[in-house]
């Protein structure tokens, strides 16, 4: 690269080879002056007002790659399915955002790689995180002014060899069979608080409960009134209770007894250690433990996005959670945006 530098006061009709940015204290902190600009005489004051004595006039060889070039180049690799890049690069970085309400997912092990680099930068949201319509996911950007065009190509081909190192997935709106077992419920000692719990959290999802079932700590009765559930055109099925090691919690064995696969009962998430997740046919079949009722933020609000995605859950996706699976239990709650499940 050879560069020269100018001073401000000799500079107008020049054109800027960078975006110049303004601080003003409690204010405005952005862009002043875009790449690209031709300096005017009336521009020189406020340059000076700056700090720029001097600009650069750079001319660059063809191994080597403008900022904001180089961002544009990693954007478009970054962004997979549902992610857009958010406008032109400013100040040479450029954003990612949402195309739609989701999950987002990323490829952490590429991302890994691409920051390996050095000069070359992605950050991003953890991977899990339910997000809205245009919110910010990720942003990147070549470090310095100036860098080697072959290290941007790596860069890009590491995202785009992962098919994007961020992906927002559609979440699909379910409808939920919930089966509320235990005695003290049937018989009508104590009034059930899961259903409506349940009824909340589905809907902040975009999904709706089709059928309730009520079964005493029965095997079989559970069986039937899942399988009620399914006739009722239930494409989630949800029970809650009965998921501990006492002799009358015997709900895993009435999912069981209803045809369920893929079972993998316990996680290493605090609360929930004793959720249970499964399918009937290609319909999932989730079992909350009792810690559902009186835990705002459980291992279930973990799951069900992912579950609505298509993802199937395995022991060996379970198993990764125990790394930032103990719930602060903060308060007020700041779930999602917290560090619980990610």
């Amino acid at each position: 690269m050879s560069q020269e530098t100018i001073p401000v006061d000799q500079a107008v009709g020049m054109v800027l080879p960078h975006d110049i940015t303004e601080i003003r204290a409690g204010e405005f902190k952005g862009r002043a002056f875009k790449k690209g600009h031709i300096i005017r005489p009336e521009d020189v004051a406020h340059l000076q007002r700056l700090g720029k004595e001097h600009i650069y006039v750079l001319r660059l060889k063809e191994d080597q790659i403008h900022e904001n070039e180089a961002a544009e180049i990693l954007a478009a690799a970054i962004a997979g399915p549902g992610v857009s890049r958010d406008g032109e690069p400013k100040e040479g970085k450029i954003n990612l955002i949402a195309d739609h309400d989701g999950l987002l997912k990323i490829q952490s092990q590429a991302l890994f790689r691409f920051n390996l680099l050095g000069e070359v930068m992605c950050a991003t949201l953890h991977s899990n995180t339910p997000v809205k319509k245009n919110e910010k996911i990720a942003a990147t950007r070549l470090i310095p002014l100036v860098g080697d065009r072959a290290l941007v190509t790596e860069a890009a081909m590491i995202a785009k060899s992962a098919g994007g190192i961020a992906t927002v997935l559609p979440i699909r709106a379910a409808k939920a069979g919930l089966i509320i077992t235990g005695n003290e419920v049937f018989h009508g000692r104590i009034k059930d608080a899961f259903e409506p719990i349940l009824r909340r959290k589905l809907a902040a999802l975009g999904s709706e409960v089709v059928a309730v079932r009520f079964a005493p700590d029965n095997a079989n009765t559970i069986a039937q009134e899942i399988r009620a559930c399914l006739d009722a055109g239930a494409d989630l099925i949800i029970t809650s209770g009965g998921m501990s090691v006492d002799p009358d919690d015997v709900t895993r064995a009435g999912i069981d007894l209803a045809g369920a696969s893929n079972i993998v009962y316990g996680t290493p998430v605090l609360p929930g250690a004793m959720f249970l997740s499964g399918t009937i046919g290609h319909i999932p079949v989730l079992g909350l433990p009792a810690c559902g009722m009186f835990e705002s933020i459980t291992v279930f609000d973990l799951i069900l996005p992912r579950i609505l995605t298509g993802e199937a859950i395995s022991r060996q996706s379970i198993a990764t959670m125990g790394h930032g699976g103990l719930c602060r239990r903060c308060t007020p709650c700041r779930f999602p945006e917290c560090g619980f499940g990610r």
